[in-house]
Formats: structure tokens, sequence, C-alpha cells
């Protein structure tokens, strides 16, 4: 009987050892027909909000499905040029385990099956940061670092597009996203991917940025196949950086921090003066903060732009604190003028 149980042990470890090696073997084959994700990004951080942040782009679909990975607090990486995706997570759990980025690229270069044709730029939450292109990835290849960035790329029409990004990057004044959709137009007006244009994406968090302050992911845009990608990021980059705001105001007006939220909400505002959710929402703020004169202005403008909204206004309870004000039932239609 011992015996038996032994040539099962036995059995069973040679079971495993084949499908290890069928797996390896599998890595290889694989490392062998995938296509190469010839990109630029960069990945970096605002010194002054603690936001983190990727912006990528490439001839290729989907590159925002691939490239960047973030985490509030802990880092920003973005992994190309055959990409392995695992250094993406991988990078920010060593992030996040104390690894600095220099450390956490060592690391993942090492265990990895072909480090040559692996790129990757990975930023800290301290503003530390490295950049690694193998010797393999192709040709025009390569990264620049500073503190709170790291710019890269391969296939590219030559060293100014980096060297471009990190200029822009450097002297461009605004939020961390601004800077970022500078530097990718900076690094496309250099001649970008060499083989042209398809998709980009942006990714920048902070801690409770998220809709509800559930998530970190403050701004989470893709352009996954387009004529003119950088254009359509930047369309979108209008309404989510307005988006971000939204959120971050009517997260600190759930949290009964109605001043706190009153600049987020303005800023909103500001950048869709024309959308009514947003006016709408203002206005609720506002009637919150005890600005009653505003918030009905704004509640004038709201129901100008969509009547739908007045129905809403009705049974808000939101609002429940201008039920008898003559003005707002005027407004909703059940006073006389």
């Amino acid at each position: 009987m011992k015996r038996i149980f032994e040539y099962y042990e036995f059995g069973i470890l040679m079971i495993a050892l084949c499908c290890a090696f069928a797996v390896t073997a599998f890595e290889v084959a694989c490392a062998d027909t995938q296509e190469a994700i010839s990109t630029f990004s960069i990945v970096a951080r605002d010194s002054v909000t603690g936001e983190l942040g990727v912006a990528v782009a490439s001839r290729f679909f989907g590159v925002g499905t691939v490239v960047p990975w973030a985490r509030a607090d802990i880092g920003a990486v973005a992994t190309q040029s055959f990409a392995n995706t695992t250094f993406g997570w991988r990078g920010l759990e060593l992030l996040e385990g104390g690894a600095t980025p220099e450390e956490a690229v060592d690391i993942l270069i090492r265990s990895d099956s072909d480090p040559g044709r692996r790129q990757l730029g990975i930023v800290s939450a301290d503003g530390r940061s490295a950049t690694y292109t193998g010797d393999g990835c192709m040709a025009w290849a390569g990264g620049w670092s500073g503190p709170n960035y790291a710019v890269q790329g391969n296939i590219l029409a030559g060293e100014a597009v980096v060297e471009s990004m990190e200029r822009v990057f450097l002297e461009t004044d605004g939020t961390l996203a601004d800077r970022l959709y500078a530097a990718l137009l900076a690094g496309e007006e250099n001649g970008g991917d060499a083989r042209g244009k398809q998709s980009a994406a942006m990714l920048v968090v902070k801690k409770g940025a998220g809709y509800g302050g559930y998530t970190d992911r403050a701004i989470d845009i893709r352009v996954d196949d387009h004529e003119e990608p950088f254009k359509e990021l930047g369309r979108l980059l209008d309404y989510a950086q307005m988006n971000y705001s939204w959120n971050e105001g009517w997260t600190l007006f759930t949290k009964k921090r109605y001043a706190e939220a009153l600049p987020h909400m303005e800023r909103a505002r500001r950048l869709a003066p024309d959308n009514p959710e947003v006016l709408y929402d203002f206005a609720v703020i506002n009637l919150a903060a005890g600005r009653k004169d505003e918030a009905l202005r704004a509640l004038e403008m709201a129901f100008d732009l969509n009547p739908n909204l007045i129905k809403q206004a009705t049974g808000d309870t939101d609002l429940d604190v201008l039920s008898e004000n003559p003005e707002f039932k005027i407004l909703i239609g059940v006073g006389g003028k």
C-alpha cells in the first residue's frame, strides 16, 4: 500500500512538472507572437495635490487597456513594448510594500522571461521615479526621468519625442491632467509613434476622488480607435475635468461639508456653463450653504436649458426649504406671476 502511494505521489509530481513546462512553453510562444505596444507615455505626480497619473498614446488598438496603472497614495506605472501587464499591478504592490521605483523595476525585470523587450516607467507617491528600456525594444526607444515624472517610448520618430514631452510637462502650468495632456501633444508634434496614431488614454488618481468618494479614479478616459485620438482625448478631458470637480463637490455635499463643496461646484460650473445638470447641483449646494438667491438663479438657468429638470425639482427633498418660496413656485409652474 505504501509503494502504491509513493507511485501515486510520483505521478502527481510528474504531472505538475509537465504542466509547468507546458505553461513555460506557452509563455515563450506568446512572447514570440505578441504584438509590440509601440507607444509613448508619461507617468507623473503632482507634488501639491498628491495626484498620480499616466498618459499614453500609440498606433495600437485600445492602448489604455494595457499600459496605464495607478493607485492613489501609492504610485503610477506604464508598462509597454511587448508589455508584461503584470508589471502594472505588481509594480504598485512593490511600491506599497516599500520598494523604490528603481528597486521595483529591478525586481520586475529580474523575474521576467523576456526583459530585453520590455519598457516601463514608474513614479511613487513621494515623487521618486524610474524608467527602463530593454535592449531589444524597437528603435527609437528610450526614456528620461526626474523628480515626479518618467517619460518613455519605443518605435518613435526619434529622441525628440521624449525630450519634448519632458520639457513641456515641466514648463506647463495647470492641473496634473493639463500637464500630462500637454506632454502627449508635444510628443505627437515631434513625430510620436513612427507608425502613426490610433489610440490614447489618461488615468489620474487621488484618494476618494471617484464618484461618491468610493474609488480613487479622478479621471479615467480612453480613445481606443480614432483618426484623431489626441483631439478626441482633449474633448473627453474637458468633460472629465469638469466631472472630477463635480464629483468632489457632490461627495463633500453628501458629507454635509457645504462650504468646502462650493469651490468644486463653482469650478465645474465654469468648465461647463451650459450643462443643466451641473447648474442644478450647483443650486442644491448653494442652497445648503445658505445662498438662496444664487440657488434660485442657477435653477432658473438649469430649467431653461432642460425643462425636464422641473419635474425632478418638484420632488427633490434637497430643495424642500424652497417649497413655499414664491419665486421657486413660479419656476416649477405652481405659482402665479
